[in-house]
């Protein structure tokens, strides 16, 4: 039984304790525009309506907006040529495999990525873990909120009217306040939502292309970087991408019923994301062969043509605002997996307000893109060694999860050394240790070159290195514990009763 605060009450699969499920579920959670109850509860079967068709349009609508389009520009102006920037795109976008990868447990487990962690990590080593995913989704919902401030200011600007100081400050509260509406109801909202821009911006994606191709000449960028520096590049694209999104496949594909085939959710994943990735990235490229302006959102529309700029604002506007929604409800589920005991729309809530504070800071005070791009290079280094460590467990246990001892407060199979699993948190200490030691930070803040990377002349491989080298240690740690703990999951889910 669910008391208020949405802990049900059990044995914690054997293992005594309470089960951490949020809210009671109910069938009306699954209905657009209505409030979703659930947190990072175990989804019943009967509940669990998506198809991976709606899965494949979600991601499509996750990355069919203007950031993707943004970032293919913003590798060309690290100094790569045009065909640099290419191969980097083509290259990162194949490990959107990971985002496949990662959405399979969903529909086995029924939760959340940051409650799957938890069977490596341990119900208390997890809050590690998840405490880097939320810092680093509060960070991607500051990028959105800042770039749609941005683009409201370019608007004033356009009928020659600047924001002062007070302005500035009620537009990032109005933005904020709309920003909270589509996480605050829930997957559905954000479900439909996406699926139905998806459709209008591939129009204004054909749109954008016929405007900038017969203008892209690929001889015009007279510039070439070293191979060395291109691997930085790759570092965006996949931080972007395949890797950045690992910790929200979960969230999303615990929707798919059970018996969905692994395949379906690995294509479903990867077609969605990958396809408008690659093509709004290449087509960003393009148009920094045009206008550099391209690297800054507000710079995008002179790129294209003047006409262009208001139906590109009208309809950017709400894409950012809903791949921002994903951000924030996976943000606030991340809440409730550290441990804090909150519904999920007051995680939103506290997401939400954290993320305008910080949106004021770098309006006011940050150099955006130079502050963004060092995120997006510094996540990698706890992003990479976290999913080799969750990829290697998967592969171990081959799949099978005791869902129980996942959602209890206590006990059960992963409770371990008093909730925590130190195979898995030195694994993801050495990972990001030689992640470090891989990292090219020179021209960010804080500014930092690991080792291995003043010996390449700047590359920049901590991302591979670091997933590596957390799933090979975790794997000699825990090659025969892990089998032997899905054995014990496998005996419950067949004993009778159970």
């Amino acid at each position: 039984m669910a008391d208020g605060s949405g802990v049900v009450t059990g044995s914690g699969g054997g293992g005594g304790g309470l089960l951490d499920l949020g809210a009671g579920p109910t069938p009306e959670d699954n209905e657009a525009f209505r409030l979703e109850h659930r947190g990072i509860d175990l989804i019943p079967e009967s509940q669990r309506n998506m198809r991976p068709s709606g899965l494949f349009w979600m991601w499509a609508g996750a990355t069919w907006n203007v950031e993707y389009l943004v970032y293919g520009a913003l590798i060309l102006s690290f100094g790569l040529s045009f065909w640099q920037g290419v191969i980097a795109i083509l290259v990162g976008n194949v490990f959107y495999a990971f985002l496949g990868w990662a959405s399979i447990p969903g529909p086995q487990t029924g939760t959340t990525a940051f409650m799957v962690s938890r069977a490596p990590f341990g119900r208390n080593g997890n809050r590690f873990p998840s405490l880097f995913n939320w810092i680093t989704q509060v960070g991607f919902e500051i990028e959105g909120i800042v770039i749609i401030v941005l683009l409201i200011e370019a608007m004033f600007s356009r009928e020659g009217t600047t924001l002062d100081t007070a302005a500035k400050v009620l537009v990032i509260i109005l933005a904020v306040i709309v920003q909270f509406i589509m996480p605050f109801l829930g997957h559905a909202t954000i479900l439909k939502v996406l699926r139905y821009l998806s459709y209008v911006f591939i129009v204004v994606f054909i749109i954008m292309a016929i405007l900038v191709i017969p203008h892209a000449h690929i001889t015009s960028l007279h510039q070439h970087t070293s191979w060395w520096i291109w691997t930085t590049a790759v570092v965006v694209i996949v931080s972007t991408g395949g890797l950045g999104w690992t910790e929200n496949a979960a969230d999303y594909s615990r929707y798919l019923p059970k018996d969905t085939p692994k395949a379906k959710t690995f294509w479903a994943a990867v077609g969605g994301a990958a396809i408008s990735s690659t093509l709004l990235e290449l087509l960003g490229a393009g148009a920094y062969l045009v206008s550099p302006k391209v690297t800054a959102v507000t710079g995008v529309p002179s790129s294209f043509a003047s006409w262009f700029f208001w139906p590109f604002v009208i309809l950017a506007l709400p894409q950012l605002f809903s791949i921002n929604s994903i951000d924030m409800y996976s943000s606030g589920v991340t809440l409730q997996a550290i441990g804090l005991h909150v519904k999920r729309w007051q995680a939103v809530l506290i997401d939400t307000v954290v993320a305008g504070g910080v949106t004021a800071l770098v309006i006011f005070k940050g150099n955006f893109y130079t502050d963004l791009s060092g995120f997006l290079d510094y996540i990698v280094v706890w992003l990479g060694p976290w999913f080799g460590i969750i990829i290697v467990d998967y592969l171990l246990r081959r799949g099978r999860y005791d869902v129980n001892s996942l959602a209890a407060t206590r006990g059960g199979v992963y409770w371990r050394d008093g909730g925590f699993n130190w195979k898995a948190l030195l694994s993801l200490g050495l990972g990001m240790f030689a992640a470090m030691m891989w990292i090219d930070a020179a021209f960010y803040v804080p500014s930092y070159t690991g080792p291995i990377s003043n010996a390449t002349n700047g590359a920049d491989f901590s991302w591979l290195l670091g997933l590596i080298v957390a799933g090979v240690a975790y794997f000699l740690l825990s090659y025969s514990s892990v089998p032997k703990e899905a054995s014990v999951s496998s005996e419950r889910l067949q004993a009778p009763g159970s």
